[in-house]
Parts: C-alpha cells; structure tokens; sequence
C-alpha cells in the first residue's frame, strides 16, 4: 500500500494526474493553469506531461471558459474548469446556473454534463478583495448541480476523481487557507472502494454537542474538540463533504444522542448553509433536542480587509463560545 504525506494541494494535484491517465476525455482549462501551474500550483507539472490540448491556459474570462466547457461536455469529454478565485466565478454563474445547471432537466435526460468546477474558496490567506469568497450558497441553492468540498489531503485527491468521474456537473470547492497542511494519503486504494462523494463522515466522535462543518472549518472544530475535552466535553465533529445533496443520515442519529448542535461556516449567516441545516435538524430531531440549533459563521457584510479577517472569520473560542451557550438551556 502506498501512502504518502501529501498538502492538500499535492493531493489534488495528484488526484487531477491520476484522472487524466485514466481518462482521455479528461481535459483540464482555466486561467494559467498550464505553463504556471496555476496560482496555486494545483495543477503544476500537468501540462508539461500531458500537453497544451489537455491542459489548457484559457483567456480570462470565466463565462467563456465555462460556456466552452459546456459544448465539450455534451460532446463526450470531461472538462475539469478551474476558477482562479472564488470571487472571480460570478462572471460564469449565468453559464453555470443557466446551462451547466438545466441542460439534463432541458433535454430530457438526453444530454449529461460531466463536468467539474474547481473554486478555491474562503479567506484566512490575507488577500485583496474578491478573492475570499464563500459562494457555496448560490450553488446549493441551484437545482441540477452538485456541490462538494474536501476538508482533508486523502479526501482531496479521492473526491477530485470521484468527481470527474461522474456523470452530474459538480462544484468542488477547495479550503484554499488548507491547501499546505499535511496528511497521509492512500495513493494505491481503488476508488470503487472509497468513501462515497456524497456521504458525511464523522471525524471524531463524542458524546456531549453535535458539530457540522465542511471545507475549512472542519480543522477548526476538531481544535474545538480538543479544547472542549480538556474541559470535560466531548464533542462529536462531522464533517459534511457533500453540500448538495445534503446527507445528515449521521447528523441526526449524533444529534439524537448528544441533543445540541452547532453548524460552523465561514459564510455569512443570513440564509446560509447553516439556516437549511438548522431547519432539517429541528425537524428531524426535535424532541431529542435540549436547545436551538446554533450557528457560528461569518458576519453578515463583504468579506473585509485583510487586516482585519482573522476578526470575520469563525475561531476555536467562537465555536466554544456556541457549545457553552447550547448548554444554556
């Protein structure tokens, strides 16, 4: 077995390597994503091993490169789109909305989309303005796409793959304040036996508060966890993966145990993710609960200057802040 201590970022890298070997139809376009490597390097090395016609630098601009890719999709390729920034996808979100989003539903079935969006999402980096976006809402939210977001190096490299390899056009946001973290990844197990792309996962369990998170936050919380249990709390951390469709199959049976929950996102709260998980939760598992569904996320304004986002951004003592207050009750 070969496992290796890969950033997130590697991992990704290696999961987009790994597709194109396995899949000529796999093409990789977006802006500098071949000779540079892209801003981040995810996809450095790529188009010196597989060529300028399978990793392609496109000019910038985001509808262009996302109308491009919905021809190539109804023609039977895998087009992997990457946008720079988060903050730079709202140019493509007509063609992603009103195209890559309705053209199974348009058609009858007929047509597939097989493609994936990758979006570097979330502030923590001390960026400029429109490049710590958390637009995971407006996709959710939009019927005919699915949305996802690893937390971790070996879920990156297994998701990226698995969503290639679907048939549904899938937004893959990536915590771009975690692409240097380190983890071990299983570089040799077969993906028809990895952990389904949809699917939550519990990353610790506990018995005291239920907490969802995804993407960037899930590191987060585990600190949480680990300074809530020297406190005497245990706290049980799912990790929700897959934001539409929503599996809180594992939510509502920790939530029935421990009967307090807290949702932690970096997006603005006002009808956030964490709203749809607050009314699901409370409607499932409402005589179990012992207090409100709380959320801890970020403040209801643009994304703020980068001296200042460490203040916007939800933190270990923001999180224990809500698991005290669910204990309140």
């Amino acid at each position: 077995m070969a496992t290796e201590t890969l950033t997130l970022g590697k991992a990704l890298n290696t999961g987009l390597r790994r597709a194109l070997e396995n899949d000529p139809k796999v093409i990789i376009m977006g802006e500098d994503v071949g000779k540079l490597g892209g801003v981040f390097r995810i996809t450095d090395g790529l188009q010196k091993d597989f060529g300028d016609q399978r990793v392609i630098d496109t000019p910038l601009a985001e509808s262009g490169i996302i109308g491009t890719a919905v021809g190539l999709a109804i023609r039977g390729f895998r087009p992997v789109c990457e946008i720079q920034f988060d903050g730079f996808v709202y140019p493509a979100y007509d063609q992603i909305v009103s195209q890559v989003a309705k053209m199974h539903y348009r058609s009858r079935g007929k047509l597939n989309i097989p493609m994936v969006i990758r979006i570097p999402f979330g502030g923590g980096i001390g960026a400029v303005e429109h490049h710590s976006e958390s637009p995971e809402a407006y996709f959710a939210h939009t019927a005919g796409l699915k949305v996802v977001s690893c937390a971790n190096p070996q879920d990156a490299y297994v998701m990226i793959q698995q969503a290639i390899a679907s048939d549904d056009p899938i937004v893959f946001l990536e915590p771009k304040r975690r692409y240097w973290e380190k983890g071990q990844v299983d570089l040799d197990a077969p993906l028809s036996d990895a952990y389904p792309l949809h699917s939550a996962r519990v990353v610790r369990p506990g018995t005291d508060v239920t907490v969802l998170a995804y993407g960037p936050m899930v590191r987060t919380c585990l600190e949480a966890a680990t300074a809530a249990a020297e406190d005497g709390r245990e706290l049980e951390v799912i990790d929700l993966r897959s934001l539409s469709p929503l599996d809180l199959t594992a939510a509502y049976e920790s939530v029935k145990r421990t009967g307090r929950a807290v949702v932690v996102h970096e997006a603005p709260s006002n009808i956030g993710l964490g709203a749809e998980l607050a009314a699901r939760i409370t409607e499932e598992c409402f005589y179990s609960l012992e207090s409100p569904v709380l959320r801890v996320t970020g403040f209801d304004i643009p994304y703020p200057a980068a001296r200042v986002e460490e203040e916007f951004l939800p933190d270990l003592d923001r999180v224990l802040d809500a698991v005290d207050r669910t204990f309140g009750w």
